[in-house]
């Protein structure tokens, strides 16, 4: 029953995307917003894929991410796989990842992912003709998953994340875990994932590093530039506050920033609109630019704040910081707290950090806290800038280099 209410639904689904195709129902989605860009995409998206692989003989590993930051555990998967002579085909489902994605060489192709209907799924596997399927993190798709079974095709996950609330353990989600027992192998990034899956009858599941410390760390050890940037920081010390999710994000950082007038700031939002824009702008007393108006002859003498209103490159701007602070710990999602430990940057978050172990171990080690509002935060701040500061940040990148490696023995797991 739960199946067929499930299919109902998409199929629902793929018919209001059709009336938004058609010019209908606009208002529903909003011009120009991140769901009209969704249900663009996937015009004509099955006749696009067809086309582009039409006539391509070499192994396929289909590898899928939902949105840009689970890209950041696919990405060295990914390049190992090509090393190993598979052509990829990457998709995604949000277009946060694939319009960032799409305009660089990372796989050989790049597309959305169909709605996860039974005859998209069947469209989709016949076209791609996939010799194995990676899902990262937590990409549950029951119809993919069931044709990839019926076709014998092994499917695997990669960084599956199992906290105690999960989706998994529900009632209801006794098809899809059917059908995740059917899958080749599970990585998880932790003991306590292991230990969920394991209570819920699962054998084929191993405890492997996180590919987000090697992606983090290939990123940080690569060359990179950024005149504007360079010329905003010179050598004054930096504060970026890196995918500030919500309002208390916000109003937390520009708060803290706007008592600090000798610190800097980078603030990179995880969404980009004028809207976004518009309310950083006003928290910050004035002194805030974009990045996209300014170039390396800019005058930032009475600029304190710099937004980033452009997405792809925070993982490398985290470079030019000497503290981080991260968002979406006010929401059930905290985004990466790897990429700016890989400069070794001592860094904070919002409370809630439970889906990962990560945070908790940077707590512990003590280059990583929580704070809960602005003079929170200063005094984070204030306990960071002292003598303690060269010893906090070799810790935070030993431990990025200590849990580098992960992304091997997922290759090897995933070409065995």
């Amino acid at each position: 029953m739960t199946l067929s209410l499930y299919n109902l639904a998409l199929r629902l689904l793929q018919s209001l995307f059709a009336l938004v195709h058609n010019g209908h129902l606009q208002w529903l989605v909003g011009k120009d917003s991140k769901t009209l860009r969704l249900i663009n995409g996937q015009k004509g998206l099955l006749s696009h894929i067809e086309q582009t692989m039409a006539g391509d003989e070499r192994p396929v590993c289909w590898v899928h991410c939902s949105s840009l930051g689970e890209y950041g555990v696919a990405r060295p998967v990914i390049a190992s796989l090509r090393q190993k002579g598979y052509q990829v085909v990457l998709t995604f489902f949000s277009p946060s990842g694939y319009e960032v994605v799409s305009r660089k060489d990372t796989a050989d192709h790049v597309f959305y992912l169909p709605l996860d209907t039974r005859s998209n799924a069947r469209r989709f596997i016949s076209a791609v003709k996939p010799q194995r399927a990676v899902f990262i993190i937590s990409e549950y798709w029951v119809n993919y998953l069931a044709e990839l079974n019926a076709q014998h095709i092994p499917a695997y996950f990669v960084s599956m994340l199992v906290p105690d609330g999960s989706y998994l353990r529900k009632w209801y989600a006794g098809t899809l875990r059917r059908l995740l027992r059917q899958c080749r192998h599970i990585t998880v990034c932790d003991e306590h994932s292991l230990h969920n899956l394991q209570y819920m009858g699962f054998c084929n599941v191993t405890v492997v590093g996180d590919p987000l410390f090697d992606n983090a760390l290939q990123i940080a050890q690569a060359p990179y530039s950024n005149p504007v940037i360079e010329r905003f920081c010179q050598e004054a010390d930096v504060l970026i506050a890196g995918s500030i999710s919500d309002d208390k994000d916000l109003n937390m950082v520009t708060a803290f920033i706007n008592r600090q007038p000798q610190l800097k700031c980078i603030i990179a939002p995880h969404e980009i609109s004028q809207k976004v824009i518009d309310d950083i702008k006003a928290h910050c007393n004035g002194k805030a630019v974009c990045h996209t108006a300014c170039d390396h002859n800019t005058d930032f003498s009475q600029t304190q704040v710099l937004i980033i209103d452009y997405i792809g490159d925070l993982a490398r701007l985290y470079r030019y910081g000497r503290y981080a602070y991260v968002g979406g710990g006010f929401t059930p999602y905290l985004h990466s707290v790897i990429e700016p430990v890989a400069y070794g940057l001592p860094l904070c978050f919002g409370p809630n950090i439970h889906r990962k172990s990560t945070p908790q171990q940077m707590i512990d080690l003590g280059f990583g806290a929580i704070v809960n509002n602005d003079r929170e935060l200063e005094q984070w701040f204030n306990s960071v800038s002292t003598d303690r500061y060269a010893s906090l940040r070799q810790k935070a990148l030993d431990y990025a280099r200590r849990n580098g490696g992960g992304t091997q023995t997922i290759t090897s797991i995933i070409t065995e």
